[in-house]
């Protein structure tokens, strides 16, 4: 699992719940800008991985469970839909 298999899995759960990475985000009661682009690299270089908390109210937020959402993880033949 990498950082950029996971952020891709959060587009891609996004996506596949009606929204884009900003509705995620604000349906699960998070600040719209958590799962931006822009945020995803430290200004000195080093991957931000979202946190556990954020994946824990994307979750509860769309009644998915973790097997659901590691799917997305795994599924490498997937493209994001921005």
């Amino acid at each position: 699992m990498t950082h950029d298999e996971v952020w891709r899995a959060i587009e891609r759960f996004a996506n596949d719940h009606g929204m884009s990475c900003s509705g995620l985000a604000k349906c699960s009661g998070l600040d719209p800008t958590t799962f931006n682009r822009s945020k995803r690299w430290s200004k000195e270089g080093q991957p931000r991985w979202p946190s556990t908390n954020s994946i824990s109210k994307i979750l509860a937020s769309t009644g998915s469970k973790i097997q659901d959402f590691t799917k997305y993880i795994d599924d490498s033949d997937s493209v994001p839909h921005d």
